[in-house]
């Protein structure tokens, strides 16, 4: 069952390119392209790079999903994005609302269908992509991991999510194998650039080893909402909270952070669900929104930066040169009641 699955979204994929039919759907795709490079100069500067964020619905046709990812990311692309970062797990609706063996058959192998299809977008257009994708790496062995492809179109590599969260309709545990890679960063032919995912964004450790890595931008590919039912009460200061955390990273790293959400109310089990809050955005050097999506629409923002900003932030808010790090063994314990080694 599971292989023929990924034979028929493979052959769907593939067709999709070479019919050439993702111009076709790519100009039928409605607007939803928000571009915060209006009134700029034409002439760019050498260190700016537009980003560009593709915050969608999901339905529960995977091929449907990654066809119509696809045209997003290539649109996203003719319209001047040069890297491109999809929301978490886009090419379904967030199965982690409950344990059930059958969503196993969701995953693919890496290299796999859906990265032969970002691989040659990324080729044709000269554009960097991030695609986050359910990863079948063995019999038994699944992560959540984000493709990066360089806009050679060559696999640069992976990021393994390393924070699994297991709370109410967010049952990850049951599905991912924690991370073993580690925190990275790669050097693309439009900056070097960071990937965390979803529950990464909470800790401020993540992203300061990634940008240790000499990260300029960090993305997080994001599923993220609201229980219904407790949105009128405490959605405010969720979201709030869950934009705050990441804005004090781009602060507290002197980098860019570009969170990347998708969007609707997803019950594929019944009951309340989760309502997907989207609002993807990119934040500045120092914290400060630059663009910001809408809660309820699909919506691709085009976000220029221009990454000669990190050495003037850095130099004025030093925070890096300032760290104790002969003073910090203590974070490596689980609670302070540890003796240092």
């Amino acid at each position: 069952m599971v292989t023929a699955l990924l034979l028929r979204e493979t052959r769907r994929a593939n067709n999709y390119i070479l019919a050439g039919a993702l111009e076709d759907r790519a100009a039928a795709c409605p607007a939803g392209v928000r571009s915060y490079t209006r009134g700029m100069k034409r002439v760019a500067k050498p260190s700016t790079v537009t980003l560009g964020l593709v915050q969608t619905a999901c339905t529960a046709d995977p091929a449907g999903n990654l066809a119509h990812t696809l045209a997003r990311v290539d649109q996203a692309a003719r319209d001047g994005a040069q890297i491109i970062c999809t929301q978490e797990l886009f090419r379904s609706r967030y199965f982690c609302q409950a344990e059930d063996y059958a969503n196993f058959a969701l995953a693919e192998s890496i290299p796999g269908p859906s990265t032969v299809a970002f691989q040659r977008l990324a080729r044709r257009r000269k554009v960097v992509v991030i695609a986050s994708l359910f990863e079948k790496r063995a019999a038994g062995v699944y992560h959540n991991t984000a493709a990066i492809m360089d806009a050679d179109g060559s696999l640069l590599g992976l990021y393994r999510k390393m924070h699994i969260p297991d709370d109410p309709l967010f049952y990850e545990k049951f599905y991912f194998t924690p991370g073993d890679l580690g925190f990275r960063a790669w050097s693309t032919r439009h900056g070097r650039l960071g990937v965390l995912i979803c529950w990464d964004q909470w800790y401020p450790e993540a992203a300061r080893l990634t940008a240790m890595q000499g990260a300029q931008i960090l993305f997080y590919p994001t599923a993220i909402g609201w229980h219904p039912s407790e949105k009128a009460e405490h959605g405010a200061n969720q979201h709030g909270a869950w934009e705050t955390i990441q804005r004090a990273h781009a602060v507290a790293n002197g980098c860019y952070v570009a969170a990347v959400n998708r969007i609707g109310h997803e019950r594929p089990y019944g009951g309340d669900g989760l309502e997907f809050w989207g609002q993807s955005f990119v934040a500045g050097t120092q914290g400060q929104i630059l663009a910001r999506a809408a809660p309820d629409q699909e919506e691709t923002l085009l976000v220029p930066v221009d990454l000669a900003s990190l050495d003037l932030t850095r130099t004025h808010w030093p925070f890096l040169r300032d760290r104790r790090i002969d003073a910090y063994g203590g974070l490596t314990r689980r609670w302070g009641d540890q003796p240092v080694p």
